[in-house]
């Protein structure tokens, strides 16, 4: 039925049936029944879809609840539906809605165009579901351990992640004042500890960074990725970091990239001291620059996906990840400079940890890193096989 439903024909339809309201309606059907003892009810009902599943609300009865006021009603369950909240719960959320709103609040302070929300959804969809349709105050410990327990030893890293997870959304629920605790705080004695040791990105000895930038240069890939990666090594940056850059970042005549705050995981602007080497890489970049702004861009102009260069190195016989060769460059200034703890630090952006000492390390020390990654370029490109003195 199409036509809508009219005041008067609510107060005199005396045909037993369901009649519906029509497009707009959101739902809403007005039932009419004789009762066992012969006297015609009228009453509102609203077919709605609730976390997937039809679903018959009851909104009363006429004339006690007017056409008017069940409209009414179906628009407000409508709009809580849309929102994540069940209209049977009394306002409280489902898990599903909680992980939206955690996810809304987050989204603003990642930087990898939604690839940690889309791994968000993903684990929790494919480990969690069972908590998805419940209330937020009805999840109890049990229903945690539940979805972890079959992942905790097979699956560790993933199951930790998970965990976290859940313990976010359950956080957002208290916060929101939708329940007092956190269950997943109670499970940690019930799962095993299976001893299992924290993986480390796959990297190369030092000393064989020089043959992997050779075979990398050898090979037959498409030229940037190759100059990406070698830019990658000479700089001891982040895939993504290098992957995002772009020619207003780099100034070839002070020999620096600076990469800015927003495309940082420490979330602060960070100043690279380019080799020789380096430059020369930019330079030929440059001979293949298109208008998209990128140094590295693939060959559809467009930001290169996160797995080129893993695939790069695959293909290339490489038995390292990416991110592997910052720890490469750090054994090697570790071992074979007389480099001082702070500029390493320095030059892989990391994090003062010691707030103490962050308080007062005000510089970036840029020039002892110029001369370290002078030092670094020199090593990967021709072997001095020397120690180097960074004071």
């Amino acid at each position: 039925m199409t036509a809508r439903m009219s005041a008067r024909f609510v107060e005199t339809v005396s045909k037993p049936g369901r009649y519906g309201d029509g497009r707009g309606g959101h739902g809403l059907i007005l039932n009419v029944h004789r009762t066992i003892h012969g006297d015609l009810s009228r009453s509102w009902i609203q077919r709605i879809r609730i976390a997937g599943r039809v679903t018959h609300l009851g909104l009363g009865s006429f004339p006690l609840v007017t056409l008017a006021d069940a409209r009414r009603a179906a628009l407000e369950n409508r709009r809580k539906v849309a929102t994540g909240v069940d209209p049977r719960t009394g306002g409280i959320p489902t898990f599903a809605a909680g992980v939206d709103a955690v996810l809304a609040i987050q989204s603003g302070a990642w930087r990898d165009s939604g690839k940690s929300e889309s791994q968000w959804r993903a684990s929790l969809r494919d480990y969690a579901g069972p908590l998805m349709r419940k209330r937020v105050d009805a999840i109890e410990s049990g229903d945690v351990l539940a979805v972890l327990a079959p992942i905790w030893n097979t699956k560790r890293e993933t199951a930790r992640r998970v965990r976290q997870r859940i313990g976010a959304v359950m956080k957002w629920a208290i916060a929101e004042g939708h329940r007092k605790d956190n269950p997943v705080d109670a499970i940690g004695a019930a799962l095993p500890k299976n001893g299992a040791r924290k993986r480390h990105h796959r990297a190369l000895p030092y000393g064989r960074v020089a043959d992997a930038l050779a075979a990398v240069r050898a090979g037959g890939a498409y030229v940037h990725t190759k100059l990406a990666f070698e830019f990658l090594v000479l700089t001891a940056a982040r895939s993504g970091e290098v992957r995002g850059a772009t020619w207003d970042e780099i100034d070839m005549g002070e020999r620096l990239w600076t990469v800015p705050a927003d495309r940082m995981k420490a979330g602060r602007e960070h100043r690279v001291p380019l080799s020789a080497r380096a430059l020369a890489v930019l330079r030929e970049a440059m001979e293949y620059r298109d208008g998209s702004g990128l140094v590295f861009p693939s060959a559809r102009g467009r930001l290169q996906s996160d797995s080129t260069m893993s695939k790069l190195l695959r293909e290339t016989g490489i038995e390292a990840v990416p991110h592997g060769f910052r720890s490469s460059f750090r054994d090697w200034a570790g071992e074979r400079t007389h480099t001082p703890h702070a500029v390493m630090e320095a030059a892989l952006a990391h994090t003062i940890r010691d707030k103490a000492e962050a308080a007062y390390a005000r510089s970036d020390l840029l020039d002892k890193r110029r001369d370290l990654m002078d030092a670094w370029a020199r090593f990967v490109t021709m072997d001095t096989r020397k120690v180097v003195a960074i004071r």
